[in-house]
C-alpha cells in the first residue's frame, strides 16, 4: 500500500476536481508522509468543499484525548467491520484526495526495499477515495483522513506484497462518490485497470523526508 504520496499543484487540482468552496491551501509536494497535511474534497451542508486534513486518522479516546494514529489507509472489506470505520462509512464521511502519484516498495533479492513510483496514463491528476474523521476536545479540533484500498491490480501486485492499492476514482464518479448512498458508493470501489497505469523504480531519496523535489519521481539511474 502507498506509504508516500505526490500531491499536484493547486492549479492542476482545480482543473480536475472543482469544489464549490475551495478553502484548501497547498502546493505541489513530492514526498508526503503519514501525519502530514493533504487536500481533501468532501461534502458539507450539501455543498462540496476543499479542506486540508491530517493524513492518518486522529480519533478521540474514551478518556477525552485525541489519539494521532498512523492509520493512513483502510481496506475496503474493513469498512463494515470496525466500529469507527463503519460509523464513518455509513454516515457518509467520504472524501477525495487529489494525487499525481504514489510510491510503493518492493523487497529486492538482495534484501533491501526498492521504491517505485506509480501514476496513471494520461491523467496527471486523479482522485483517490478516502474516509475522513473529526476529533474534537474542548480546546482542539483535528480533521483527518485515510485512503481506502482495494485489491491491487496485476501491475502493482508484483511490487507491493500487501496486495492492496488506493481506490482510484474515475473523474465522472467524483460527485457520486461524495454524495450518493452507501450502496452506490461501494460499487465505485474497484481496482484501477493495470493497462492504464505505469510505474518505475526510483532512487532511495524518497525514504528520507528532507528530500521533496521533482527528482524523486525520476526513473532510477537518470
Amino acid at each position: 500500500m502507498a506509504q508516500r504520496l505526490v500531491i499536484p499543484s493547486r492549479e492542476e487540482v482545480d482543473g480536475e476536481l472543482s469544489v464549490a468552496r475551495p478553502w484548501w491551501q497547498f502546493s505541489v509536494r513530492f514526498n508526503v508522509a503519514i501525519s502530514q497535511s493533504v487536500p481533501v474534497a468532501r461534502m458539507h451542508e450539501r455543498e462540496s468543499e476543499g479542506v486540508m486534513m491530517r493524513w492518518g486518522l486522529a480519533q478521540k479516546t474514551a478518556g477525552g484525548t485525541i489519539n494521532l494514529t498512523s492509520c493512513g489507509s483502510v481496506r475496503r472489506d474493513a469498512l463494515k467491520s470496525g466500529q469507527d470505520l463503519h460509523r464513518m462509512w455509513t454516515h457518509g464521511q467520504r472524501g477525495i484526495v487529489p494525487l499525481a502519484g504514489f510510491y510503493l516498495w518492493q523487497r529486492a533479492p538482495a534484501g533491501y526495499h526498492q521504491p517505485y513510483y506509480a501514476r496513471l496514463v494520461n491523467r496527471a491528476v486523479f482522485g483517490a477515495a478516502a474516509l475522513w474523521e473529526r476529533a474534537e476536545t474542548h480546546d482542539e479540533v483535528i480533521e483527518s483522513c485515510a485512503l481506502i484500498t482495494v485489491d491491487a491490480n496485476p501491475l502493482l501486485s508484483e511490487i507491493d506484497p500487501t496486495g492492496q492499492m488506493p481506490a482510484i476514482l474515475r473523474s465522472e464518479d467524483y460527485n457520486a462518490w461524495l454524495s450518493s448512498s452507501v450502496g452506490q458508493a461501494n460499487e465505485l470501489l474497484a481496482p484501477y485497470p493495470h493497462t492504464r497505469m505505469v510505474c518505475h523504480p526510483v532512487a532511495p531519496y524518497v525514504n528520507h523526508l528532507e528530500f521533496d523535489d521533482p527528482s524523486l519521481i525520476r526513473p532510477a539511474g537518470q
